[in-house]
């Protein structure tokens, strides 16, 4: 459940972010002041996105916003009755991600958060959560599998096989390796189900990339990365 940041002083626009936000399935944190809303930030890293008004006690909204893109690149929606299209500039050129001016539609707010979370998304993905060996690429957050940019359509099992691999591009696996590992079960000498699993895995591979070999067989001893 993606955590939101309401940084508002009023109470009643408060508590309606936060019920609204609740009912799109969004875990909610509020805070009344500048001085909260930072230290909510501050505690708080698994946050996905700040909602700031400008005018805060203690510490102005345009304060927090310089003060949060200090050590955070979080999306930020600046919510505010000023209306001047040299204050939206200015936020913007600020760091801000997006503004909407006060009295605002809660349904365009939802609108705009989810866009803003789509971006965020794919901007912060780290190269950790890809695994490529030639043409083929593992997303492991998502748990997907392309080769030269085409969705592999794989079981559970192919899927983790791929990783177990992928993560240990020099080694040598056995059958018995590969079973225990995926399968979590004791091996039996004379089980077919990893070759099968392999055999499906070359051919769904070799449908996107016909003249490159991935897995290879050594003989009498298991399977590596080609």
């Amino acid at each position: 459940m993606k955590k939101i940041l309401i940084v508002e002083d009023d109470n009643e626009i408060r508590c309606l972010l936060s019920e609204y936000l609740s009912q799109l399935g969004y875990s909610p944190l509020t805070a009344e002041n500048g001085l909260d809303g930072l230290k909510s930030a501050r505690d708080n890293e698994e946050l996905s996105l700040i909602i700031l008004d400008l005018m805060l006690p203690y510490q102005s909204g345009d304060s927090v916003l310089k003060k949060l893109r200090e050590f955070t690149d979080i999306p930020v929606i600046i919510l505010s009755a000023k209306s001047m299209v040299q204050s939206k500039i200015d936020l913007i050129k600020a760091g801000a991600d997006d503004y909407m001016t006060k009295p605002f539609d809660l349904d365009e707010l939802a609108v705009r958060i989810e866009a803003l979370l789509r971006r965020s998304g794919r901007n912060n993905k780290k190269q950790s959560d890809f695994l490529t060996y030639k043409k083929l690429t593992l997303d492991t957050e998502n748990k997907t599998a392309s080769v030269n940019g085409n969705t592999l359509v794989l079981t559970s099992k192919e899927y983790a096989i791929l990783e177990l691999m992928l993560s240990n591009p020099a080694k040598l696996f056995s059958k018995s390796n590969i079973f225990e590992s995926i399968w979590n079960e004791e091996y039996l000498c004379d089980d077919n189900t990893v070759k099968v699993h392999i055999s499906n895995l070359r051919n769904k591979i070799k449908k996107y990339d016909p003249d490159e070999e991935y897995i290879c067989t050594v003989w009498g001893m298991g399977y590596k990365l080609a």
